[in-house]
């Protein structure tokens, strides 16, 4: 029953303002229906004019949100950067350490060699002096 009590009122203010342009216009439905575009444009500027608050609010947010992913994203890029050079140090100094172990590997290496080569001569020199004790050289 309110539904129709809407659908009533509604039509009546509809006819009403259509009787008032009409009214107006001089009975030229065209020209009726020019005035009511043209005031309607008139009533959507005054309440935009009305809001400007809003629109510059939602503007000023926008740009403070932009402002924020800018700067977060200008933090990540540094913080990056730090770590790309974190990594390159330490890549480095690992290089570095990985030579200096290769290098003292290296003589160790070349220092048992050299050891085993010695003692590898010195038992072949006595034990050709021991073989040819059997055959009677020296």
């Amino acid at each position: 029953m309110a539904g129709r009590r809407i659908a009533t009122y509604g039509g009546l203010a509809s006819v009403g303002i259509g009787a008032y342009y009409l009214y107006n216009a001089g009975g030229d439905p065209k020209i009726a229906e020019k005035q009511f575009e043209h005031d309607a444009a008139a009533a959507s500027r005054k309440l935009k004019g009305e809001l400007p608050g809003r629109e510059k609010e939602a503007k000023k947010a926008g740009e403070e949100s932009y402002e924020s992913v800018k700067s977060a994203a200008s933090d990540f890029v540094t913080e990056a950067n730090k770590a790309e050079a974190k990594f390159e140090q330490y890549s480095k100094d690992a290089g570095k350490k990985l030579q200096d172990v290769r290098q003292e590997t290296g003589k160790q290496l070349n220092s048992a060699v050299d050891k085993f080569d010695q003692t590898v001569t010195e038992g072949a020199s006595k034990s050709k002096s021991w073989i040819g004790s059997w055959f009677g050289g020296k």
